[in-house]
């Protein structure tokens, strides 16, 4: 009988070991491989090699991505809906601002993504990780790898995987022969410092949503 309590609270503790975690504040580190399928040197080939760092407290999230480009940044508050991008290329730094109505127009694209789950299973840094075929508004699909050990609290930190029932781990998008891969290198539940989701107060160029979608349409980026 002594035997089998002890079994007992082994399984217990095992189950509560592998208890599915839920990330209301931490950091999220992506390596970024980039293949152009093309011999000769393309625009996108600077992507390759880039990091993609997203941070999480609560209702804000951040995402950094850091290339031989430059740096663009994403930052979000789920709350007010409202959003600031911010582009450092060269000596060029822009803040451009958005609207609740103007970050869900941006990410239309990305919304009502479907996925269609499969068996199959790979290892993605150390976690077990689920297939989902992911199908876009456009009909676009492509492949993404999924723990559900993870899930983020804040839905709306990635529009693309918010009906996602875990944390992509490992996912590949394609523009046309171009295909760009995020793996997941490094996942960090440490407190996030609220700072790193403060607007810039000086040293940008600030533009509107509005005014940045213009300078696009008469081809100045």
């Amino acid at each position: 009988m002594k035997k089998i309590g002890i079994i007992i609270l082994a399984l217990i503790g095992s189950l509560f070991g592998t208890a599915q975690k839920t990330m209301s504040e931490g950091t999220i580190v992506y390596d970024v491989v980039v293949a152009t399928g093309n011999k000769e040197p393309q625009m996108a080939d600077a992507l390759d090699g880039a990091v993609t760092t997203v941070y999480l407290k609560g209702t804000k999230s951040r995402t950094d991505m850091v290339s031989a480009l430059g740096t663009e940044s994403n930052i979000h508050d789920a709350k007010t809906g409202n959003a600031v991008i911010l582009k450092e290329y060269s000596s060029q730094k822009l803040m451009i601002t958005l609207t609740k109505e103007n970050w869900e127009a941006k990410n239309k694209a990305y919304s009502n993504v479907t996925f269609d789950f499969s068996d199959e299973t790979k290892v993605v840094n150390g976690y077990t990780c689920k297939k989902a075929t992911a199908k876009m508004a456009n009909g676009k699909t492509f492949v993404v790898y999924y723990t559900t050990d993870i899930v983020i609290e804040n839905k709306e930190y990635n529009h693309t995987f918010k009906n996602l029932p875990g944390l992509a781990m490992e996912y590949e998008i394609e523009a046309g022969k171009t295909k760009i891969r995020y793996t997941v290198s490094k996942i960090d539940f440490n407190p996030v410092p609220v700072s790193k989701f403060d607007a810039p107060k000086t040293g940008y160029r600030v533009m509107t949503y509005e005014e940045n979608q213009q300078m696009k349409k008469n081809g100045v980026q």
